[in-house]
């Protein structure tokens, strides 16, 4: 069994000692901890460090000059090492030396999240549909999003600060 299959069974089984159906994975890390498990490995202070570097540049919340609307100025872009690994690099859109085809990519890995979230909501949402009785049914929510940005876009616009 996995390491995240292990983990899994023990959420069910903290939930089964408890009887909470909400699950709190603090306390099921306090228990699992009383229980014998393996803390992991401390984190570096280089890899705190660079995490805080990496939630600093998506919080970079920038306006256009323009609109007035928010963007994001840095962003993540995907690239594999030579063994295969995945890691991210990050490029400032406003920077003039950026490439577009590294923002693009930057792009496309975003879209593809954004495409992942909305099937894995489909499945979640037609599972719960199929194992409930009609009273219970969840209405199916559209994955087509361009009229909710549609709709926000013209919320921005409304706003005095957009002008």
């Amino acid at each position: 069994m996995s390491k995240v299959a292990e983990r899994q069974k023990f959420i069910r089984h903290w939930q089964e000692i408890t009887g909470k159906d909400e699950i709190d994975l603090n306390e099921v890390a306090d228990l699992a901890l009383k229980m014998g498990w393996d803390a992991p490995p401390p984190v570096s202070p280089r890899e705190r460090l660079a995490k805080q570097f990496k939630d600093a540049a998506r919080q970079d919340v920038r306006h256009d000059r323009k609109t007035g609307r928010p963007y994001r100025g840095f962003h993540a872009v995907p690239t594999h090492t030579a063994d295969g690994q995945l890691v991210f690099s990050y490029i400032d859109i406003d920077n003039p030396k950026t490439k577009p085809q590294s923002f693009r990519k930057a792009c496309v890995t975003r879209r593809e999240q954004s495409v992942g979230d909305m099937y894995q909501l489909f499945l979640d949402q037609t599972h719960w549909n199929d194992t409930r009785p009609a009273d219970q049914q969840v209405e199916i929510l559209p994955a087509d999003l361009g009229f909710d940005i549609e709709l926000r876009l013209a919320a921005d616009d409304e706003r005095p600060e957009a002008a």
